[in-house]
């Protein structure tokens, strides 16, 4: 079976993840409580990091651009990745592998 272009994103995601040792979920998002919730959550380092995995120039929908949205209010990381920036995301998350004070 073919992989998704975004399937392909979220497993060069969790390649990255698993590279720098985070800890992190993938909730499936449902009717019953998780729609809208971004791909992965994420804890490194003591800081909490949330993921949305989109493909070419896919965009996040009302709802997950409100999750987002919440994410960032409550200083928390918010990231929206694809194949033209997850270059950038071992770089991010590595400086974040040092505890907060």
């Amino acid at each position: 079976m073919a992989q998704t272009p975004e399937a392909k994103v979220k497993k060069q995601i969790r390649k990255i993840l698993d590279e720098v040792g985070a800890y992190y979920a993938m909730p499936i998002g449902s009717g019953y409580g998780n729609s809208g919730v971004p791909d992965f959550l994420i804890c490194i380092g003591g800081h909490f990091v949330a993921i949305e995995a989109k493909a070419g120039n896919n965009k996040p929908t009302a709802l997950q651009e409100s999750h987002i949205e919440r994410i960032r209010e409550a200083a928390g990381t918010a990231l929206v990745i694809n194949e033209t920036n997850i270059h950038t995301l071992k770089e991010a998350l590595s400086w974040m592998k040092t505890p907060k004070k």
